[in-house]
């Protein structure tokens, strides 16, 4: 058994009880959603001595939107005080900086399994499969509490593959009845860019990994939907209705345009730039 089990309040980066180590571990590029290049284990240069981001209320207006759609779901506070008891790679040897920065991006892909399973043990349609849903729970969180060395050795890809089969069979169970039957509840992994869907009824589509950027889904009927991994940068989601779809995180949801009318899981908050126009 795990030493404690998660739930969806523990899976939110909590910047605070981190080492600022998205800011530093992670490479980006200089695009709409970054203004500068930085490598991979080299701090951000907005990042202050205190771990804290200098433009964090500016984000977007200095040209950083990719950071506030970014969440490594409770992974920052796990490898800075339990994986690496506290120890702040700033003071450390080169070695324990390296060892941090390669470690934090394994453990946030079992803490974003970890927010799947959570949520999927909360669908009373998964009741099924909770009894399996709960073992690979426990099992992923005992894995976050590995070793350094053994986190690094993890094969992740593989884990993740295990626990994708219970996640997509917990889709099918959830998404059964609701909405309109046949080919058009399969939406996985479609091309679906710029794609006019206003008003599209979309209820119980499975729109797993796909790609939904620009997409114009004004009005849409996205109830029950599994959104797992889908794309929705810069997809209009006003007056839109999600209202129990799955599988949503909040970076999807901040990537996305909004208003008042869009109506949300209780799972994920409103981002403070959506428009208050319904």
């Amino acid at each position: 058994m795990p030493d404690h089990t998660p739930d969806l309040s523990d899976l939110r980066g909590d910047c605070a009880q981190c080492f600022g180590l998205c800011c530093v571990a992670l490479p980006f590029a200089r695009s709409a959603d970054f203004a500068a290049d930085k490598p991979a284990g080299r701090p951000c240069p907005n990042l202050q001595g205190d771990h804290r981001c200098g433009i964090h209320a500016r984000l977007r207006d200095k040209g950083y939107a990719g950071c506030t759609v970014y969440d490594c779901f409770g992974a920052g506070q796990k490898v800075s005080q339990v994986t690496f008891g506290g120890q702040d790679w700033r003071g450390g040897s080169e070695e324990l900086a390296r060892r941090m920065f390669e470690v934090f991006p394994v453990v946030r892909q079992l803490h974003e399994l970890l927010r799947y399973l959570t949520e999927a043990l909360g669908l009373p349609a998964a009741r099924p499969v909770h009894a399996d849903l709960r073992r690979a729970l426990e099992r992923t969180e005992r894995l976050t509490r590995q070793t350094p060395e053994e986190l690094a050795a993890l094969d992740v890809a593989a884990h993740r593959q295990e626990v994708n089969v219970l996640l997509l069979r917990t889709s099918e169970l959830a998404r059964a009845g609701v909405g309109k039957k046949g080919k058009g509840k399969e939406r996985r992994g479609a091309d679906l860019v710029g794609a006019r869907l206003r008003g599209a009824d979309l209820r119980g589509a499975s729109l797993r990994g796909a790609c939904l950027i620009a997409a114009d889904l004004t009005g849409a009927d996205l109830r029950g939907a599994d959104m797992i991994g889908a794309d929705l940068r810069d997809a209009d989601l006003t007056g839109a209705d999600l209202t129990g779809a799955f599988f949503l995180t909040q970076p999807q949801v901040n990537a996305a345009r909004g208003s008042a009318g869009t109506r949300l899981p209780e799972s994920v908050a409103r981002p403070a730039h959506w428009t208050g126009a319904a």
